[in-house]
């Protein structure tokens, strides 16, 4: 089944002014990432907007654009509108990509999107762990998943706790101990993504603030797509906007 990449880009940032807009060996960052997106086999990409230098830069570059409305609560709901807005069917495959992965993987975006179907609404992706410092930094947002491969749930928190190594040393990686990383990529069933915003919002989202807890806590499936190797760096201050350039050189 094809699908559709929407890249939500909000030019406001509080880390980083302007973010979507900043130059990356002489294109825009959000134009660099729709490129990368081009190249997942996907059937279209498109930008969704809220500001008009944005959209501007996109038609500089011959990126679909489409400007939504300014209050949404997050890139899920922006994307949602512009899925709309674009007549997608109800059995759709849209990928929400964040506008500031310059270097994703292209092939990480199709065998995300591959996991959608019929029975699974939403899926996303997730590396392994090899680092005791990523383990325990809660701004890594580790998942657990079941036999199938479905997410359990998602934490800040050091997720499985390895009760009897971690009491002995919390320094070396246990052997066996395999902890996944989450990687920020999601894939909707359309209708899945239009009935999103109606979702009851979870009280966990708000302790863990992690917006995919709202999903597992009204009962929905996300399937997770395990990869072996890391995602580029993604783009949330001055200091990772210096190390993602050099790319561009």
């Amino acid at each position: 089944m094809g699908f559709t990449v929407i890249i939500p880009a909000r030019l406001a940032s509080s880390r980083l002014p302007n973010k979507p807009l900043a130059d990356l060996g002489g294109k825009p960052m959000v134009v660099r990432t729709a490129e990368r997106a081009l190249l997942s086999g996907a059937s279209a990409v498109i930008v969704a907007t809220d500001h008009a230098d944005i959209l501007a830069a996109c038609k500089e570059h011959a990126i679909p654009a489409c400007m939504t409305r300014s209050a949404h609560p997050s890139g899920t709901d922006r994307i949602a509108e512009v899925a709309a807005v674009m007549g997608l069917a109800p059995d759709a495959v849209v990928v929400n990509v964040q506008g500031d992965e310059p270097l994703i993987d292209p092939q990480l975006i199709a065998a995300t999107a591959a996991l959608v179907s019929s029975r699974v609404p939403m899926a996303t992706a997730a590396h392994p762990l090899h680092e005791m410092t990523e383990v325990f930094n809660p701004n890594v947002v580790k998942v657990v998943l079941d036999k199938a491969g479905n997410a359990m749930y998602f934490s800040r928190a050091t997720i499985p706790w390895h009760r009897d190594a971690f009491a002995l040393d919390c320094h070396v990686m246990p052997g066996g101990y395999t902890p996944l990383r989450h990687i920020g990529l999601y894939a909707y069933r359309n209708d899945f993504l239009q009935s999103y915003p109606l979702l009851e919002m979870s009280p966990l989202e708000h302790i863990e603030a992690l917006e995919q807890l709202r999903v597992l806590w009204n009962g929905h499936v996300i399937a997770v797509h395990v990869t072996d190797s890391s995602p580029g760096p993604g783009v949330d201050t001055p200091a990772d906007l210096e190390r993602v350039r050099q790319f561009f050189i």
